[in-house]
């Protein structure tokens, strides 16, 4: 049994044993490498990049925050308030305007607007158009209608509404109409101060007359305010000033006196009538100061319905028209012909109806002559025909540059707006042509404006000073205490001799009767304009 066995003992002992390797993929063909294995190039190009990437990544953010600290900071922290804050202008009605006596002729009042949106009717235009009617008595159905017809939306209808009927349309409860609040000028006295306030548009802008000339004057000096807001918009309340709505009382006030422009206009009325003129006006000035008492034109506006009027009718025409004078500049030739010494109190004139200069017959209104007369008879009887002897006495170059020594090419700086310089013929043909020296002589050749009249014959009045015409007395609160006045420029035009020498000679003539018999200051009615 023991012999048996161990053959297979020895058999099994005669077998190699089997090494265990892992076995790895291309393990055979990979050959196994003997010693240090040498680094790998890879690793450090990897670091490098790396590193090159922070650094411009660093120098990158360091740029832009050199950008954004220093180069864009005043910028960028503008744009950061215009974010955070914002400019609100609180509405402040215009000053009110006041004549001599305190009588208001312009102020601000709050009205109402109605505006139709018809895209958003939901009823009929007709019965839209009925139910306003019944309230706008001034708009029929039919007018409505045909206003519904201009857009689809944003009509204005009605202006000036007052409080009662915006609540009674909005009572309506219709779909497609807005009643917005508002403040507008308002001018009480309507059409009897519009040649001397003017009137301003619906963007509360001054468009003539004093609201015009006078914008910054009746503007009041509150500033915009800029404060802070929230993310959402909404105003911070500490950001608010203490004294945001605080803004003094002042009021602009005229030289005009209501009671005599309502006299002054009644009776241009009457002499237009009379006379069935096209146009007048009449100026009524203080010749010791240049204080416009009362300008009034006719045919005038209404400046609450300043847009119904024609548009020559907005403008003041004794500025912004020339004319000949007329024989209203006689008075002026005989102080200038006193100046030169050419006349004396006593010297007398034959007036025989007919002169001719050049060729061309020269005549009396009356057609027919006064004979002999002095300087206050040619006053009086206003003779064209003395008048023209007159002024021969004097040369042409006298005559001109004492012509031109009036500044009749000068504007008065009166503080209406669109005044227009006058004109005089040229030295040329003033010297050619002695036709033309007859002619300035009764006040025609060349053209003025009546404003410049009253300047000019002014000075005749006060002692030879031309002083300027003027409407604004200054700023007064309600207790009527002058807080500021501007200055007029005055000076001296006649000399004092001539101008009391014309007055002995004009005193038996100059019959002035005021209609209002309180003021005692001294007048000068300067200008009395028709035109036919």
């Amino acid at each position: 049994m023991g012999n048996s066995r161990s053959p297979q003992r020895s058999h099994r002992s005669n077998k190699k044993p089997v090494s265990r390797k892992r076995i790895t993929k291309n393990s055979s063909n990979t050959p196994r490498r003997r010693g240090k294995a040498k680094p790998s190039p890879l690793p450090k190009f990897r670091l490098l990049l790396v590193w090159a990437v922070l650094v411009s990544g660093m120098l990158g953010l360091a740029w832009k925050a050199y950008q954004l600290q220093i180069v864009q900071a005043e910028e960028l922290k503008r744009k950061a308030n215009l974010q955070q804050t914002v400019n609100i202008s609180p509405y402040i009605p215009r000053r009110p305007i006041i004549d001599s006596e305190g009588n208001i002729l312009a102020t601000d009042r709050l009205e109402y607007i109605l505006y139709v949106h018809p895209i958003q009717f939901k009823l009929p235009q007709a019965q839209v158009a009925a139910k306003l009617s019944t309230i706008l008595e001034t708009k029929t159905p039919q007018e409505l209608i045909e206003r519904f017809q201009e857009r689809k939306t944003g009509i204005p209808i009605a202006r000036g509404l007052s409080e009662g009927v915006a609540k009674q349309i909005q009572g309506l409860g219709l779909e497609g109409i807005d009643v917005d609040k508002t403040y507008q000028r308002f001018y009480p006295q309507e059409k009897m101060m519009a040649d001397v306030v003017g009137f301003v548009d619906h963007e509360r802008k001054g468009q003539a007359g004093v609201e015009l000339s006078q914008e910054k004057l009746l503007q009041r000096d509150l500033e915009s305010l800029f404060v802070r807001r929230t993310a959402l918009g909404a105003i911070l309340p500490n950001s608010l000033p203490h004294n945001l709505l605080k803004s003094n009382d002042w009021r602009v006030q005229l030289t005009v006196d209501m009671r005599l422009q309502r006299a002054v206009r009644t009776a241009l009325q009457q002499q237009i009538q009379k006379f069935n003129a096209k146009r007048g006006a009449v100026i009524v000035m203080d010749a010791t100061d240049g204080s416009i008492l009362s300008l009034v034109c006719e045919p005038t506006f209404n400046p609450n319905e300043f847009y119904k009027s024609r548009m020559d009718l907005l403008k003041n025409w004794t500025v912004s028209d020339l004319y000949e004078p007329g024989s209203t500049f006689k008075p002026i030739n005989v102080a200038l012909a006193l100046e030169a010494g050419v006349i004396q109190r006593n010297t007398v004139f034959h007036d025989s109806g007919l002169v001719k200069v050049d060729g061309w017959p020269i005549r009396n209104a009356t057609l027919r002559g006064n004979g002999s007369i002095n300087i206050a008879e040619i006053l009086q009887s206003s003779s064209n025909v003395a008048m023209v002897h007159m002024m021969r006495r004097l040369k042409k170059d006298d005559y001109y540059r004492r012509l031109q020594a009036l500044e009749i090419d000068q504007k008065t700086g009166i503080e209406l707006p669109g005044e227009v310089r006058g004109r005089l013929k040229s030295e040329k043909v003033f010297m050619e042509r002695s036709i033309e020296v007859a002619t300035s002589s009764f006040g025609q050749g060349f053209a003025l404006t009546p404003m410049k009249l009253v300047q000019l014959q002014g000075a005749l009045a006060n002692g030879g000073k031309l002083v300027t015409p003027h409407l604004v007395k200054g700023l007064v609160d309600v207790e009527r205490t002058l807080h500021w006045q501007p200055k007029y420029p005055t000076k001296q035009f006649f000399p004092q001799k001539s101008v009391k020498r014309w007055w002995n000679n004009a005193y038996s003539v100059i019959r002035v009767r005021l209609m209002i018999t309180s003021l005692s200051a001294l007048f000068v009615l300067a200008c009395f304009s028709v035109t036919f």
